[in-house]
């Protein structure tokens, strides 16, 4: 039999309900679930953000969740080098990428080497952006 080995990444940060929700569907769909915990650098890179929460506790967190086989942490913003070191079959997204341009490049840089592209929806009620703008009001 064959292990199919998926692979979720995110910043993690302010750890909510739709996190744990990607993690779980995550693994209801594969063997072995690889969460890759975003790095402070790649998040002001790629999303102009800092987190709140140091990488090195959102990866203790995360690879404390029981659907969590593996946590590391994404220290480059091509998610096909990610590939090329981990080997999964499948990657996790949320949905907020299907159908743009770079979601559409994404499926088509997997699918030449075999990765399945799976999106999920995102929470609505929560999300880390709206926790951020809660902080920054009561701390104003």
């Amino acid at each position: 039999m064959t292990r199919r080995v998926g692979y979720a990444a995110g910043a993690f940060d302010l750890f909510h309900i739709g996190h744990l929700n990607i993690l779980k569907h995550a693994k209801s769909q594969c063997d072995y679930l690889i969460a890759g915990v975003v790095s402070d650098e790649m998040l002001a890179l790629t999303k102009g953000i800092s987190p709140v929460i140091p990488l090195a506790e959102r990866l203790e967190i995360v690879q404390s969740i029981d659907y969590v086989d593996e946590a590391v942490a994404e220290t480059v913003p091509d998610k096909l080098d990610t590939w090329r070191e981990l080997r999964f079959d499948v990657f996790f997204k949320g949905d907020d990428w299907r159908g743009t341009e770079k979601g559409m490049r994404l499926e088509r840089e997997f699918a030449a080497v075999g990765v399945e592209v799976v999106y999920f929806p995102y929470t609505m009620t929560t999300s880390s952006t709206q926790l951020r703008k809660a902080l920054a009001a009561l701390a104003g």
